[in-house]
């Protein structure tokens, strides 16, 4: 699938037999606003993204270079953050509070940063202000190379699910109830696509818009599905078809079918899809409330319809039922530790995934992560890593440093949870460059969660139940364990993984849920090199947008959106090519 750009791209094409050092580029314009919408047949303000909802697909290639302008014509502040795509050396693009200061109403912001090395599916979203409860959430597709083949035949097609529990309220209405000390209590439904149910039963009312997805008989299609909401862990399936799992977050999996498939919140995974039936009626498309009460939660079913072009009418009946089994604890992990890494497939290099040893690495340092069901500290409800509430910095982490500025964050977070008395606090990890760490996510919430890592993938080598110890390395898959940026993490578990810290910057680790999210469970690495020579970080963009202790160096924004968009974009793409390109344009 070819990317959608902006203009300047047809310069760039036209040019590139003269400029064959360069690494492309691709433009993406992202205004993002509020638009009307009733996915569940309330009408509702949803966050769109150039007028869509879902936003628009961000297409590009190994080693590409990305610039995303994006015009923030929301009432509050914006930042974008892209989860999975690693800003190789360039914390500056991350788009989370700890590394870049939001953009305010009204104005833009031009995110530039190269998928150095990765392939893969992923998804954009808000980071603030409990925003993708709302949307601005979008798919990205990082392609492989040419001269590097996937490792399966080419599909004949793709199709994206974009699935996620939702409430007909709003980010700020949602974000009032927790800020009330309360619970969000079960959603009010699943979206597929940004649209609500198809009426399977008489429990979805009448006049909700679903999706139908039109395929042809005996066509393999890839599927991506990432889980972009709020708190629910979803059961995806295909009524009578298989879905064989080839890649996750970034890296190809060995190749297992599955009738259904457990996806929580922020993650991705592609599928290969055959269609093998008769064809004698349209079949249902599942994602389900997962590790919950599920009659209870009946409600928070999305259902769509895929439609052979043979098809002979429409589906009737009841919704095909997960098969896989999550009767007791143990069974509920066998998926998970199904997936394995495809080790012989080359990835985003010629050379194997399977090709870094990372079983026979020395461990540098151990991480202890607990979470812990919501409590009260000053009066408010917050959620904690290890006793602490993490409280944002008024000034980015990077921005400080260079500036000087004193007493913005501490570097003193705890290599593992202490009984003390959970406190709020700006307390970061001073990881080493370089190093080799473990770091164990121990969940003793109520609930199954989701962590993420930016800047990274890692290696998730264990999980299990009960309390991790040193001894449950003698249970790790040191050899094929897959790698990626998002696990989940099963209440009364712990999940270990392994990450190689080659990527200096200051990288936000958190639970993907939101509402814990929101509530303060989260910290920060900051990465540092001390021989730093400009070659293992980016200095700041010319662009950097300044906030807190630094507010006093940031310019007002005076121009006009449209012809800014477009002449900051030629500029900066006219400046990286030769002086002799420069007359011809």
């Amino acid at each position: 699938m070819a990317p959608t750009c902006s203009v300047f791209f047809l310069c760039f094409a036209l040019l590139s037999a003269v400029s064959f050092a360069a690494d492309p580029f691709v433009s993406y314009d992202f205004r993002v606003s509020y638009i009307t919408a009733s996915p569940l047949g309330v009408p509702q303000q949803v966050i769109a993204v150039n007028g869509q909802f879902p936003g628009p697909l961000l297409n590009a290639t190994t080693n590409y270079n990305v610039v995303v302008n994006v015009f923030n014509h929301l009432d509050e502040p914006l930042l974008l953050t892209w989860p999975g795509v690693q800003m190789r050396r360039n914390s500056w693009q991350d788009g989370v509070l700890g590394t870049n200061c939001p953009i305010p109403p009204r104005w833009n912001f031009t995110y530039q940063f190269q998928v150095k090395d990765q392939i893969g599916s992923f998804f954009y979203s808000p980071s603030l202000n409990f925003q993708r409860a709302s949307g601005g959430f979008g798919p990205i597709v990082i392609n492989n190379r040419n001269v590097i083949p996937i490792p399966f035949p080419q599909p004949d097609g793709e199709l994206i699910f974009i699935i996620g529990d939702w409430y007909t309220q709003d980010h700020k209405a949602l974000r009032r109830t927790l800020d009330s000390g309360k619970e969000l209590g079960m959603p009010d439904g699943v979206l597929i696509n940004g649209k609500g149910p198809y009426k399977y039963n008489s429990s979805v009312p009448d006049g909700i818009d679903y999706l139908t997805f039109h395929v042809e008989p005996g066509k393999t299609y890839r599927i991506r599905v990432h889980n972009v909401g709020i708190s629910t862990s979803l059961n995806f399936r295909i009524q009578n078809h298989n879905l064989l799992l080839v890649e996750t977050e970034g890296h190809y999996t060995s190749q297992t079918n599955f009738t259904d498939f457990d996806v929580h919140v922020g993650q991705s995974y592609s599928f290969l899809v055959t269609m093998d039936q008769n064809a004698t009626i349209d079949y249902y498309i599942v994602a389900s409330a997962r590790f919950v009460n599920e009659t209870v939660w009946q409600r928070v079913t999305g259902v769509a319809i895929l439609h052979y072009s043979n098809s002979q009418g429409p589906v009737s009946g009841p919704l095909p039922v997960p098969k896989t089994d999550v009767s007791s604890p143990w069974s509920a992990m066998n998926q998970p530790k199904a997936i394995r890494q495809n080790t012989s497939a080359s990835g985003a290099r010629p050379n194997p995934q399977g090709s870094f040893h990372y079983g026979q690495i020395n461990i540098t340092n151990t991480y202890i992560l607990r979470s812990l069901p919501p409590t009260t500290i000053n009066g408010a409800l917050r959620a904690t890593l290890n006793g602490i509430s993490f409280v944002n910095p008024s000034t980015p982490v990077r921005l400080a440093d260079l500036n000087k500025v004193k007493g913005a964050y501490k570097l003193d977070f705890p290599e593992k949870p202490f009984n003390r008395p959970p406190r709020l606090d700006r307390s970061m990890i001073n990881a080493t460059y370089k190093s080799f760490i473990q770091v164990v996510f121990q969940n003793n919430d109520t609930k199954i969660q989701s962590f993420h890592v930016d800047g990274y993938s890692f290696f998730v080598v264990g999980m299990d139940f009960g309390i991790w110890s040193e001894d449950k390395k003698g249970s790790y898959n040191n050899w094929d364990a897959i790698s990626r940026s998002t696990i989940e993490v099963y209440p009364g578990g712990w999940t270990a993984v392994l990450i190689s810290l080659d990527n200096v910057g200051v990288w936000n680790i958190r639970v993907e849920n939101l509402d814990r999210w929101y509530l303060g469970e989260e910290t920060y690495m900051r990465i540092t090199n001390p021989e730093e020579d400009g070659k293992t970080e980016m200095d700041p963009p010319e662009n950097v947008l300044y906030c807190g202790a630094l507010k006093n160096l940031q310019k007002e924004q005076h121009h006009s959106a449209a012809t800014s968009m477009l002449n900051g974009h030629l500029k900066l793409m006219l400046m990286l090519l030769l002086p002799s390109v420069l007359t011809f344009c």
